[in-house]
């Protein structure tokens, strides 16, 4: 099992950038497959990135590829999206989840909520106009 803490949200202008982070407890993070997703009020949860367990494959939604960009530091146990270019309607709660994926499936990106288990807190980033 994995806990899985958000941090690094905040205020920002549009224009700007910002990076959220996730730490993840447990000693095997590096099996994890981890996404970031956002949820707007009134709207459902959107996916925003994945890694794979290796940090070789990535995916973004096409609307946000050149303005987000997901990475980790398994050494770590990091999770980190980075947020460029930052538009009104980036405004959300920011989620990490996880998943744990066999070593056959090292190099898979999870693009959909339904196939993560575990999920953090979440972090608001709020980017006035």
């Amino acid at each position: 099992q994995v806990q899985l803490v958000e941090s690094g949200g905040g205020l920002v202008q549009a224009g700007g950038s910002l990076r959220v982070s996730c730490a993840a407890s447990g000693r095997t993070f590096s099996r994890y497959a981890m996404g970031w997703f956002r949820q707007a009020p009134g709207k459902e949860r959107e996916f925003v990135g994945a890694i794979s367990w290796t940090g070789t494959n990535t995916a973004h939604p096409d609307s946000l590829k050149g303005r987000f960009t997901i990475s980790r530091d398994n050494g770590k146990n990091m999770v980190y999206l980075q947020m460029n270019s930052l538009k009104p309607e980036d405004t959300a709660v920011y989620y990490c989840a996880a998943e744990t994926v066999g070593p056959s499936r090292y190099n898979v990106v999870l693009t959909t909520d339904k196939q993560y288990d575990y999920w953090g807190q979440g972090t608001q980033v709020t980017v006035s106009s």
